[in-house]
């Protein structure tokens, strides 16, 4: 059998930005209360200072689809790149690294030294609500993804964080839960994409709010192996924010930062502990040292100057309108409907060809997330972009000038969160510029700061940040107009006491107490209060908002404003109506904040509303039927068999229009398969539990996660791991396996496949590992390696797929060490976890 070669030990992404030696002797220069006060954070984005050793402060910046800088203000723009899922539907490791390069230039143009991302926690099951913000349900996809994302971040000179350490993967009860799971799980699963990080030069790791196997991470021994130790991990353990819950055991584990700072456990109380020397001070100078390799790494040591090798983007949106058709993920294309053939401009003073002369004279765009598409997952991750482009003007944009007539129709609307007031509806009283004023009072009503903002919701000052410190109450007020008459929905979104008021005429004088500490509920969507108000369309309304500022309550508030509804079941009639009437239907549906957000698990994988209902009936009144899918991560689509093309976007970011109609009309093809497998229904499913019991998460599957659930229950999805259709067709000739070359790690897999279609393409090729089996696992196909080919029509290319040395390995019983799996190894080549064509062994 091959015995695997010694995995290399990890070396920096770059040359060392500085020596050991000068490491040691800044250290030497700080006296204690200065080495203590660098291991927390001076504020909530930003590290203490240090001139004695010219160290200026690190920022940080959550991500991962975007840097949204040290403000949290929509006047303070980001670009949007597409989430993380759909960048693992890629399967295309150097669009990451190219993605990874412009989100080190967008961190650079903000001053931000640290991205808070890739998220590293895997798919286990697809109600977890931060699904969106994670890459797959296997590891190894899961690992080559974020070092791609890793180099393309780091090669700008910006640290990427490896979050969040570990087994953080659904969010009920998140900051508390014990994961309980056994060793080999833990090693085999959920650590594999942390040590792929880790080789792949990550700088920074987070420590997850959870517990494992009973010690909460930011003092758990995992800190020290395998992170620091059999890894040799030589950067910062970060905690998550808040996540550092003792002084002792947190600061002799491997913990070397505590954010958001100043820590008042990590501060005065760390002091003393050292000086009773219950914490030695080696162990503070150890922390301090992997503190400033990473001011060094990333230039903000004084005198160091790190190498940057990726350059700015020179087409920023043209890299993100690629990065949306290269994620689409063509799930089902019956008959050919895709690509859509526009209709061709009508010639001088004639007419243009008929539909059935093979173009499109009328295409219907329907459903709630066509005009507004969701381009980005909800919590602490979101960012303001500067434009988004929906999918309807993406297709008008796309058929201008064109023959073809597109028409519009909404049908059901989503959505239970009130709408802030923005540009098109609001104006600042007191400048007249669109937007609301926002003011901060103090106890007796003074005026300590006042802002112009873009939009109603607001989630912290800009302008002076440590005023709100000292406020007593944030105000938020705007001349609204609305654009139809009728029984307006009023809101004002914020925890404590709150006021709204229309003309004067109070609406909401209420206390509205917190429903939960968890961060993003807090901070980003916490409760609000609606009240009813008849409005005149046109008729300007004075509207003002308060809300009592508290401690531990957050400053987020919103002035919001919702439209009468419309009757839904004439919404869904005057919908399928716009679809008999053309010639082909794009409809666009999805999933809300409420639904896919950071802070709360799903309670049902269901489209929201009557969706379901209305893709039935518009599928039913026109056969040419195109239905996308816009969601972060799976739901049920009981309708799929009737609509002849699926097509999924996941989360597209602020490209989202231009890229879906490169798509539908052929312009690119969808190049993604799926990361993650879709269940046809959640009842009945493999799907593991998101929510502990007694404070406990059992990972009762131990390592069957994903297609290998599925596999093993003897249950089918409605869509494998893996799956994914283009425009073209291919046929798997052959399989060979190649040893390990001299001094390379694994063997190789060379794969024949040939476009069989009639255009050019790209294909995923796929190549999956069976094993004996032993007492822990079955040895059922995991995913081994892939490699994607590109092919003109007729022609064949081979696939050379590295095969990971890892899954030739188990961990011994004892959790000590590696060792082979029992054998016999067969190696399975095909475009999906539930298709592989050609098999061959791998030599004993």
């Amino acid at each position: 059998m091959i015995t695997p070669r010694p995995l290399p030990v990890p070396r920096p992404a770059a040359a060392p930005a500085i020596t050991e030696e000068r490491l040691d002797a800044l250290v030497a220069r700080l006296d204690l209360p200065a080495k203590i006060r660098l291991l927390s954070g001076a504020g909530t984005f930003r590290t203490a200072a240090e001139p004695a050793v010219g160290l200026r402060a690190l920022v940080f910046s959550d991500g991962p689809a975007g840097v949204r800088g040290e403000r949290w203000d929509e006047r303070d723009t980001a670009l949007a790149l597409p989430s993380p899922t759909a960048l693992a539907a890629a399967w295309d490791d150097g669009l990451v690294a190219e993605l990874g390069g412009l989100l080190a230039a967008e961190a650079r143009r903000k001053r931000i030294d640290v991205l808070l991302a890739p998220t590293l926690n895997l798919h286990r099951t697809p109600a977890a609500g931060r699904h969106f913000e994670c890459f797959a349900e296997d590891p190894l996809l899961v690992g080559r993804t974020a070092a791609a994302y890793i180099r393309g971040v780091q090669a700008g000179g910006v640290a990427a964080t490896a979050k969040h350490y570990v087994a953080n993967d659904s969010e009920t009860g998140r900051l508390t839960l014990d994961a309980r799971l056994d060793e080999r799980t833990l090693h085999e699963v959920y650590l594999a994409p942390f040590e792929t990080a880790v080789r792949a030069g990550v700088w920074v790791v987070m420590s997850a709010y959870n517990r494992v196997n009973g010690v909460t991470m930011s003092q758990s021994p995992l800190l020290a192996e395998p992170l620091k130790g059999a890894w040799g991990f030589d950067g910062v353990v970060v905690s998550d924010w808040g996540a550092v819950r003792s002084t002792e055991p947190a600061a002799l584990a491997p913990q070397d930062l505590a954010m958001p700072g100043p820590h008042p456990l990590w501060g005065e109380p760390l002091l003393a502990a050292v000086r009773a020397g219950r914490v030695p001070e080696e162990v503070i100078d150890a922390k301090v040292r992997r503190l400033l390799r990473l001011a060094a790494r990333v230039g903000a040591l004084e005198g160091v100057r790190p190498p940057r090798t990726a350059p700015a983007a020179a087409g920023p949106r043209a890299l993100l309108r690629r990065a949306v058709a290269a994620g689409c993920v063509l799930l089902r294309n019956e008959g050919g409907l895709l690509p859509l053939v526009p209709l061709p401009p009508a010639p001088a003073g004639g007419q243009g060809a008929s539909g059935a002369a093979g173009g499109l004279a009328r295409l219907a765009v329907i459903g709630p997330n066509a005009s507004a598409a969701r381009v980005q997952g909800g919590g602490s991750a979101g960012v303001f972009p500067e434009a988004v482009v929906s999918p309807l003007e993406g297709i008008r944009a796309a058929l201008s000038g064109s023959g073809t007539e597109v028409v519009h129709a909404e049908g059901v609307r989503l959505g239970t969160r009130p709408t802030p007031l923005h540009q098109g509806n609001a104006r600042d009283p007191r400048t007249g510029e669109p937007g609301v004023l926002v003011r901060y009072l103090a106890a007796d009503g003074t005026e300590l700061c006042a802002e112009h903002r873009l939009s109603g919701r607001v989630l912290e000052p800009g302008d002076a940040p440590d005023l709100a410190r000292t406020a007593a109450s944030v105000e938020v007020s705007a001349h609204f107009t609305p654009a139809a008459a009728g029984e307006w929905r009023l809101s004002v979104v914020g925890l404590g006491a709150v006021t709204l008021h229309a003309d004067g005429e109070p609406l909401i004088d209420t206390v509205v107490e917190p429903e939960s500490g968890d961060p993003t509920y807090v901070h980003v969507a916490p409760s609000f209060r609606t009240a009813v108000r008849r409005a005149v369309a046109g008729e300007v309304l004075h509207l003002v908002a308060t809300r009592r500022l508290l401690p531990e309550q957050g400053l987020a508030v919103a002035l919001a404003a919702d439209a009468p509804r419309p009757d839904e079941d004439a919404a869904v009639a005057e919908a399928v109506a716009c679809a008999r009437g053309a010639d082909a239907a794009v409809m666009v549906v999805g999933t809300t904040d409420e639904i896919e957000s950071e802070g709360a698990d799903r309670t049902s994988l269901a489209l929201p509303g009557r969706q379901d209902e209305l893709v039935a009936a518009v599928a039913a009144a026109n056969p040419r039927t195109v239905v996308i899918v816009n969601t972060g991560g799976p739901v049920e689509l009981p309708w799929r068999e009737s609509a002849p093309a699926l097509l999924l976007c996941w989360f597209p970011g602020q490209e989202a229009g231009h890229g879906l109609a490169d798509v539908l009309f052929g312009r690119a093809e969808p190049g993604g398969r799926l990361p993650t497998t879709w269940a046809a229904r959640a009842a009945g499913a493999p799907l593991p539990a998101t929510a502990p019991e007694d404070g406990v998460l059992r990972y009762a599957e131990g390592p069957y996660v994903g297609h290998r659930a599925w596999r093993r229950a003897g249950a089918e999805p409605a869509y494998w791991f893996g799956h994914g259709l283009g425009y073209t067709t291919w046929a798997y000739e052959a399989l060979e396996v190649l040893p390990p070359a001299p001094g390379g790690t694994g063997p190789t897999a060379l794969v024949t496949v040939r476009n069989t279609g009639t255009r050019a393409g790209r294909e995923v090729v796929q190549v999956y590992l069976t094993t004996g089996p032993d007492e822990h696992d079955d040895g059922g196909p995991r995913l081994a390696g892939y490699a994607a080919v590109h092919a003109a029509p007729g022609e064949a290319a081979v696939a050379e797929v590295r095969i990971e040395p890892r899954v030739l390995l188990r961990r011994s019983p004892d959790g000590a060490r590696w060792v082979p799996r029992p054998g016999p190894y067969v190696l399975h080549a095909g475009p999906s976890a539930a298709r592989q064509p050609l098999s061959a062994p791998l030599a004993t």
